[in-house]
């Protein structure tokens, strides 16, 4: 248990549960929603219950119950109630809650529990896009405002990574032997942010075409060979951290000399690091996807 994150400051129950600490303060003063505890040296913190408490709280006030008549609910009776909600309204943001529970307790239990209670409602690409890709967002917030630590990011992002390989899995067996097209996935040099280029896989497979999945920090170099054995390319990477901002025009236009030789040869490209680019003056068959399901779209 030493592992568990069991002390929150105000700011963290901010950053986790998107309430604004002036508001946290005014239902903990005038509502009793919450206790805080102080540690030795008298510095206010709130413990995990307090924590799972007040997620409970903001789901039943974002579905139409007000702060005064949570505050007249037994303690002990709120979770049950967010249970029944959830079971006749929309699952997704108490999926998210869940999950983030799951990741800051280390709990695999709670996330298994949760996913498949999210399977028997809906399908695996549903929850990828409506829930695990708003969770890993506010994931990358919390790890920035250094609320959770990469223990926590990564954790998640395995469970979330074995997912969507089972369900590559299921696809690939049924697959036939004539795909439509041949698309290359990896990532550049020192990029390990692989999650959204493991689905990507996942789609490109379920949609029909071949997918070579190639993975974390690939040079330019290595691509070259690919180009034997296929006509028709269309290359895949997914830009997080790398290439650095300064680098990036230089990274695209090695690309664009090194292994665009002909119009059968594309480069489309998505990531954080787009966001920087001019997407006006990419060359002929390089484009820039704003994001995943743009991608797919397109498949």
């Amino acid at each position: 248990m030493n592992n568990i994150k069991n002390r929150f400051s105000i700011k963290d129950l901010e950053n986790l549960t998107g309430i604004k600490a002036h508001t946290i303060r005014i239902w903990e003063k005038r509502y009793s929603l919450l206790e805080p505890k102080r540690t030795e040296t008298n510095i206010r913190y709130y413990d995990l219950a307090s924590f799972q408490k007040l997620l409970n709280v903001s789901y039943l006030n974002n579905n139409g119950y007000k702060i005064s008549k949570i505050a007249t609910i037994e303690a002990q009776e709120i979770p049950q109630l967010v249970r029944e909600l959830a079971a006749k309204t929309n699952l997704d943001s108490h999926a998210i809650n869940a999950f983030k529970l799951a990741m800051l307790n280390f709990d695999q239990a709670l996330f298994y529990k949760t996913y498949e209670t999210l399977l028997s409602e809906k399908s695996f690409e549903n929850i990828f896009y409506n829930i695990f890709i708003p969770l890993l967002t506010e994931i990358g917030l919390l790890w920035q405002t250094d609320t959770i630590n990469p223990a926590h990011e990564h954790f998640i992002s395995i469970l979330i990574r074995q997912k969507i390989l089972i369900n590559t899995e299921k696809i690939q067996s049924k697959q036939s032997h004539n795909p439509l097209k041949t698309f290359v996935l990896y990532l550049p040099d020192n990029e390990i942010h692989d999650l959204g280029l493991t689905f990507l896989n996942h789609e490109i497979i379920s949609n029909g075409h071949r997918s070579i999945f190639l993975g974390q920090s690939v040079p330019l170099e290595n691509l070259v060979d690919l180009q034997r054995y296929y006509d028709d390319i269309t290359f895949i990477s997914y830009f997080t951290i790398k290439p650095e901002k300064e680098n990036l025009l230089n990274y695209i236009d090695q690309f664009n000399e090194l292994l665009i030789k002909d119009s059968n040869t594309n480069f489309w490209i998505l990531g954080n690091r787009t966001n920087d680019l001019d997407t006006e003056q990419l060359p002929n068959n390089i484009t820039a996807f704003k994001s995943i399901k743009s991608l797919t779209d397109t498949l």
